[in-house]
């Protein structure tokens, strides 16, 4: 199995969609912000080109259950549901002293090796996210928050892992 770990927020949802759930009030559209149309269809043709499952690494996992994000990814276009959330019972609190000032971070590649981990079946791996998960061996940082994963470059780097 080949596995993408997928932050949203500077990923597939862009800094230019942040708001936007306070405009629309209805259902899932009320507690998330939209994703970008030009990111969904970069991360459609990663699906396509790699047949890659989906995990979630967002905190958005904090706000709906797998379900209702299987939801929402179908209907704002995606080809692929997520199939899993990392898991979301460590507390970055524990790495303040630590890691001062990388908390969430840590966690978060925590969280990643974790899940990987637990499941063997998994041949190929990335983590894309906005923050620096460099602590990861497959990771790919989208740095520009307006961009995410439509940034020049982006998409070839996340696929050459998953290849």
């Amino acid at each position: 199995m080949k596995a993408l770990f997928l932050d949203h927020d500077g990923v597939i949802c862009l800094s230019s969609e942040w708001g936007s759930r306070f405009k629309n009030k209805e259902g899932l559209d009320s507690v998330f912000d939209r994703f970008n149309d030009k990111a969904i269809k970069v991360l459609n043709q990663i699906i396509e080109e790699t047949d890659c499952e989906i995990v979630i690494s967002s905190d958005w996992r904090f706000h709906a259950t797998l379900a209702q994000m299987q939801d929402l990814y179908t209907i704002r276009g995606i080809k692929k549901v997520p199939i899993a959330y990392t898991r979301n019972d460590l507390d970055w609190k524990l790495f303040k002293d630590v890691h001062p000032g990388n908390e969430l971070e840590i966690t978060r590649c925590l969280e990643i090796e974790d899940w990987i981990k637990e499941h063997p079946e998994i041949t190929h791996w990335v983590a894309v996210d906005d923050m620096d998960l460099s602590r990861l061996d497959h990771f790919v940082q989208t740095p520009r928050s307006s961009e995410g994963i439509k940034q020049s470059g982006i998409k070839e780097k996340i696929i050459k892992f998953l290849k």
